[in-house]
């Protein structure tokens, strides 16, 4: 059996164009802190990705910090400035800010004091789009990248988080994006490679990786690809609503990031669908990936006022650039069966 796989959100698939640039990374001998031509090849192709990335994120005047991954970009941004932050933002910006900052029953946050306060431009359970303030302290653009138009240097954020495996780059690398002049506190302290920002031999296959993600990301973008997906996400919520009378859809009404799908079964919990599902061959979620397999319901959907038990029995399914109609049918057709098998054994 082909398994289908519906998870972009928790991770999406390597680009070949990631690939080949990660192999070609693999025969660039030096180091990228050294002097010599070994040294000042390496140091070559890391400035290049650096900068193809900040193109692709509108950041020219911008600076980009390389990073295992979002979740230091997040430490790195948001430890030690006392920020505000609501119970939709991921673990990893979470674990650093207050959770201050109200968010209503569409998943809207507001923002007073946009200085002392971290948003994230798409939430990454729910697809859920904000509009960022200007003066913004931290934005997670983790989600958006690739799959929306995203202008830091427009956005009014003064920091942004990224991840090069949610737009089909490797895992283990992304970046802290910075407002020239922007000042924060080292953490990882000596050689000084990153502007000092951030001491450690960089990775520079995952870099290289990472910029030839951005490059083709934008590409697709550019032509209308998530355009195509928007559509087949919405064939999918039609085909659910249309067969089932207890399901609710998180965020319908909204602006959300066009391949996302939330939704909650009434009495089936989310963990339960995800086991069902898998063994029927689809790869979807109950959540973020980072929290899936923790048995508490989403923190997300408890903060837009869903109660326990409805946000218990919610999944996620998120679509990729790959993902085809016959894919987005055939799974509609296998969880309405379940759905209804459960609701007889319910009844």
């Amino acid at each position: 059996m082909r398994r289908i796989y519906l998870d972009h959100n928790a991770t999406s698939p390597l680009r070949p164009e990631a690939r080949e640039a990660m192999l070609a990374a693999m025969d660039v001998v030096g180091n990228p802190s050294s002097v010599h031509a070994e040294g000042r090849a390496a140091k070559g192709m890391m400035e290049r990705a650096r900068r193809d990335i900040a193109e692709a994120l509108c950041a020219q005047d911008a600076e980009i910090i390389f990073t295992s991954g979002a979740t230091e970009a997040a430490a790195l941004a948001c430890a030690g400035r006392d920020l505000k932050a609501s119970d939709i933002e991921h673990d990893a910006v979470r674990a650093w800010c207050a959770p201050q900052l109200q968010v209503d029953p569409q998943g809207g946050v507001s923002i007073h004091d946009p200085a002392h306060s971290a948003l994230q431009r798409a939430n990454s359970e729910t697809g859920i789009l904000q509009n960022l303030p200007e003066g913004l302290a931290v934005s997670d653009m983790t989600q958006a990248f690739g799959k929306v138009p995203l202008d830091f240097n427009a956005s009014g954020a003064r920091m942004a988080l990224i991840s090069a495996h949610k737009l089909g780059g490797p895992k283990g690398v992304g970046a802290l994006v910075l407002r020239r002049g922007q000042d924060i506190p080292v953490q990882i302290k000596g050689g000084g490679q990153e502007m000092g920002r951030r001491s450690g031999t960089e990775n520079l296959i995952g870099i290289a990786g990472f910029a030839a993600a951005a490059r083709a990301a934008k590409r697709d973008l550019d032509a209308g690809r998530w355009e195509e997906i928007k559509e087949l996400r919405k064939i999918l919520e039609n085909a659910l609503a249309a067969e089932t009378k207890t399901t609710i859809f998180i965020g319908k009404d909204v602006n959300r990031l066009p391949n996302t799908l939330c939704f909650a079964t009434q009495g089936w919990k989310g963990e339960a669908q995800v086991i069902q599902m898998d063994l029927a061959g689809f790869a979807i979620s109950a959540g973020s990936a980072c929290s899936s397999g923790k048995v508490k319901a989403s923190s997300v959907l408890r903060a837009m006022g869903l109660d326990e038990a409805t946000a218990s029995c919610a999944i996620r399914v998120s679509l990729g650039l790959e993902t085809t109609k016959n894919e987005v049918l055939q799974f509609a057709q296998t969880w309405l069966e379940k759905e209804k098998k459960f609701r007889a054994r319910a009844a």
